[in-house]
């Protein structure tokens, strides 16, 4: 069974929000599996919430609600901490998509896959901004989203170390300090 949280239901309800984040957000609340077997090294619980076109997952970790970290692992053996709660994920998806084009998060790199995007996707910033006023989102700047991004995945990050299951190898940090 899917699961429900005030925002997820938000975005399964309304079409614009939930094809934005399909694309070019690239979430996915229709599947949930990862490749493989996972779990955080803490042992804290971990709860798969969506799923992107590579095959990585988005993971809720702990217990609680929608304000959960939120851990994403991709289908190679990378993991980062992207959020803290899904709020923060939707509004970091909203402002810079591209997020994976950007492995030093800085704005330099976040300009480049801007504009690529842009060209081919010239209706994206309003179907962002429609898709934020469903959800009652603000848009944070692309560069505020790189440096939360940079301070979730780098500091609090470092406590968040998914492990194969069934090898009990880390997956490596997508980002670096």
């Amino acid at each position: 069974m899917p699961t429900t949280t005030p925002l997820l239901d938000a975005i399964r309800a309304d079409q614009a929000a939930l094809d934005y984040l399909l694309w070019p957000g690239d979430f996915d609340l229709r599947h949930y599996p990862h490749v493989e077997e996972v779990v955080l090294a803490s042992g804290e619980a971990l709860e798969p919430v969506g799923k992107d076109g590579a095959g990585g997952t988005f993971f809720l970790c702990g217990e609680g609600g929608e304000e959960r970290p939120v851990l994403y692992a991709d289908s190679e053996g990378g993991a980062a901490l992207l959020a803290v709660g899904l709020p923060e994920l939707v509004r970091l998806l909203l402002a810079v998509p591209w997020w994976r084009d950007c492995p030093r998060l800085t704005a330099e790199e976040s300009a480049e896959a801007a504009q690529e995007y842009l060209e081919d996707e010239p209706g994206l910033l309003a179907d962002r901004d429609a898709a934020a006023a469903a959800l009652g989102l603000e848009v944070p700047s692309e560069a505020a989203a790189l440096a939360r991004l940079r301070e979730v995945a780098t500091g609090l990050g470092s406590g968040y170390v998914l492990l194969n299951a069934e090898e009990g190898t880390a997956y490596a940090p997508l980002f670096r300090a």
